[in-house]
């Protein structure tokens, strides 16, 4: 679920995941423009399949988890390093 396995593509596990919201993340986003951001981006590339919602949630939280994103004033923000 979080790594990819013979059964979870890398497309499809929290951490490919969570690692294309940070390549989205070139400027601070609301979670609703975060969200639009990646359904646009799944659906013009053919190789992606389209995320669920819940999934994104999962990836988010992820990234919070491990410190690589902050939540400023309801904004998201790539964490400084």
């Amino acid at each position: 679920m979080i790594l990819p396995t013979k059964h979870v593509r890398a497309d499809r596990a929290l951490i490919g995941v969570g690692g294309e919201l940070l390549s989205l993340l070139n400027e601070p986003m609301t979670v609703s423009r975060l969200w639009d951001a990646i359904r646009e981006r799944r659906s013009t590339a053919t190789l992606n399949a389209p995320v669920e919602y819940t999934w994104f949630i999962l990836a988010l939280d992820f990234l919070f988890m491990i410190g690589a994103v902050e939540a400023r004033r309801g904004i998201i923000v790539r964490a400084a390093s």
